[in-house]
């Protein structure tokens, strides 16, 4: 069973920081694609950022270049995204995905998602 546990959201200042984790079991961590997505209330769930397994990396969103970073532990089967220069736009559900196909951003598997509230 695959399981994906996401943690590090909360409630922060427009300019603040916050860095999300995701730990994964059930499947070979290093093998998959990684991903974050996100959804805001009233919109669509949209891509942030992919990580392959190669540790290529895909940006979905121009509004967060220069502010996220993903990155990936494979030692702790653990996905990263340092959020940086915060905005209230960033406010949303943030999900972990695994498995994902990058360029499509087609996902068989995705964390309960954690809150982060970004305040002006």
């Amino acid at each position: 069973q695959v399981q994906l546990v996401e943690s590090g959201g909360g409630s922060v200042q427009s300019g603040g920081s916050l860095r999300l984790s995701c730990t994964v079991s059930g499947l070979t961590f290093a093998d998959v694609n990684m991903g974050w997505f996100r959804q805001a209330p009233g919109k669509e769930r949209e891509g942030v950022l992919c990580i392959k397994w190669s540790g290529l990396i895909t940006s979905y969103s121009d509004s967060v270049k220069g502010r996220f970073t993903i990155s990936r532990d494979n030692a702790k089967n653990t996905l990263y995204l340092q959020m940086n220069s915060l905005k209230v736009e960033d406010t949303a559900m943030y999900y972990c995905a695994a498995g994902l196909d990058c360029r499509s951003g087609a996902t068989p598997y995705w964390g309960q998602g954690t809150q982060v509230t970004v305040s002006s």
